[in-house]
């Protein structure tokens, strides 16, 4: 099978359905963008040598690509009954992770900027790409009918990568970096 098909060369792709939409539609920004999230998170995997964070990520990564395939599906689609729609499920195991995470930090007493190990900073980059895509799926939810339970999800993504990204700098005896508004 050749990986290139030559049916976008006129600026339209195909969603699960069938149904071909222009490249610039809110289905495709929207999982495109859950896409460029999951890239991040992969990109992060690359430097953690900690088996727990590792084993989140990569669930975490399962989640993404479950979320992007729910958006590509329009809900009145033939196919729609065979995807896997998100569920509140998974938003739930964010939050149980999240909050034995924190169980391990010490309390936010001010801001903290995106820094410390180079794990804790690609999580940052994956955590501010996150809230991107939660913009574009509640966007695209606006115009189209979309499964609610995927900006729970993106939601609570961005909550679990920030916390994440300190346990990281923690496990690596390393500080968070904080915002000096002097400066």
């Amino acid at each position: 099978m050749k990986i290139y098909t030559k049916t976008g060369d006129d600026g339209t792709t195909g969603l699960f359905s069938g149904k071909r939409v222009s490249k610039t539609s809110s289905y495709i920004d929207a999982y495109g963008t859950v896409d460029e999230v999951n890239a991040f998170v992969g990109m992060a995997l690359t430097s953690s040598a900690d088996a727990e964070i590792s084993k989140m990520l990569i669930q975490v990564q399962h989640d993404l690509h479950a979320v992007c395939a729910d958006l590509a599906t329009p809900a009145d689609a033939a196919q729609a009954k065979h995807v896997e729609r998100v569920e509140a499920k998974r938003s739930k195991q964010l939050e149980v992770w999240i909050d034995k995470m924190e169980t391990e930090l010490e309390p936010l007493k001010q801001f903290i900027l995106a820094g410390g190990t180079e794990l804790s900073s690609r999580l940052h980059v994956a955590r501010t790409v996150c809230r991107r895509a939660e913009r574009a799926v509640i966007a695209h939810a606006e115009s189209e009918k979309a499964n609610s339970e995927t900006i729970i999800y993106l939601n609570r993504l961005s909550d679990f990568l920030f916390v994440l990204a300190r346990l990281a700098n923690r496990r690596a005896k390393r500080d968070d970096v904080l915002w000096d508004k002097s400066l």
